[in-house]
């Protein structure tokens, strides 16, 4: 199967899974099995080797290897395309639920024109231009592709006139913002997005399993490490809150440090 991990790795828990495979060097990371690690939290039943075969026959009915082929075969014979009817439901950011829906955001439907190529032997990469996720191809630094817009073939111009449609006509574009990124950036903004969506829903045990998940991406900040301490007060794990405050302590510089000593006494003394 196409980017598989040792057997040993299939029976681990998802965020032990999601955690090793994000630490590994970023070209040995495939974003498809990130993405399904993500999805796994959500419903915790999902077969995570399952649905990379069910890529590996999205990625089969493509006959030719070229990315024209790959583009008309998604996009057109098996029509995925975006949601923006439903576009901050959960489930478009749940890579299996787009495969079974054949709808999503910007950045899942990226992911699966990513793995399906890759099958294919085409090399594209994630593009994170701010408020829509776009795909570029890596021998043609000018072709890119939006799998939002029905994967749309779009050179600088393209993507320039995209960016204002979205952003309006006064908002600076730079060039700066079509760098290609790798799958810790592309996780991290689909945690965002989690985040965001069960904030809005205050859905506070999906936002804490998000938050716990951004945590554990390499380079994390100890912000985002301080944002898991209040979504574990916010379901009343307060013990546990306090706990991951104290790690930080030692790592934070004062009086940020004085600050999470603080913080996590008055978490501990909610349990009294």
């Amino acid at each position: 199967m196409a980017g598989a991990l040792p057997g040993t790795l299939a029976a681990v828990d998802p965020t032990v899974a999601f955690a090793e495979l994000l630490s590994r060097p970023e070209p040995e990371v495939d974003l498809d099995r990130v993405a399904l690690l993500i999805a796994a939290h959500a419903r915790p039943d999902l077969d995570v080797e399952a649905e990379l075969a069910r890529i590996d026959e999205v990625a089969a009915g493509c006959v030719d290897r070229d990315l024209a082929s790959v583009l008309g075969h998604l996009f057109g014979r098996l029509g995925f395309r975006g949601n923006p009817d439903d576009y901050y439901d959960p489930c478009n950011s749940y890579l299996d639920r787009v495969v079974a829906t054949r709808r999503g955001i910007p950045i899942t439907l990226s992911v699966l024109t990513i793995a399906v190529a890759r099958r294919r032997g085409i090399d594209l990469v994630g593009v994170g231009m701010p408020g829509h996720f776009l795909v570029r191809s890596v021998p043609d630094a000018g072709l890119f592709v939006d799998p939002f817009g029905n994967g749309q073939v779009l050179d600088i111009a393209g993507v320039r006139a995209l960016f204002h449609t979205l952003h309006g006509p006064d908002v600076a574009f730079s060039q700066s913002m079509l760098t290609p990124v790798g799958p810790r950036v592309v996780a991290t903004r689909m945690l965002n997005n989690l985040v965001a969506i069960f904030s809005s829903r205050r859905d506070q045990h999906g936002r804490l399993w998000a938050l716990r998940l951004r945590a554990a991406i390499p380079g994390a900040s100890l912000e985002d490490r301080a944002e898991v301490a209040a979504g574990l007060a916010a379901v009343g794990e307060f013990s546990e809150a306090g706990r991951w405050l104290d790690v930080l302590s030692f790592e934070a510089p004062e009086p940020v440090a004085a600050g999470y000593r603080r913080a996590a006494d008055r978490l501990r003394s909610r349990l009294n």
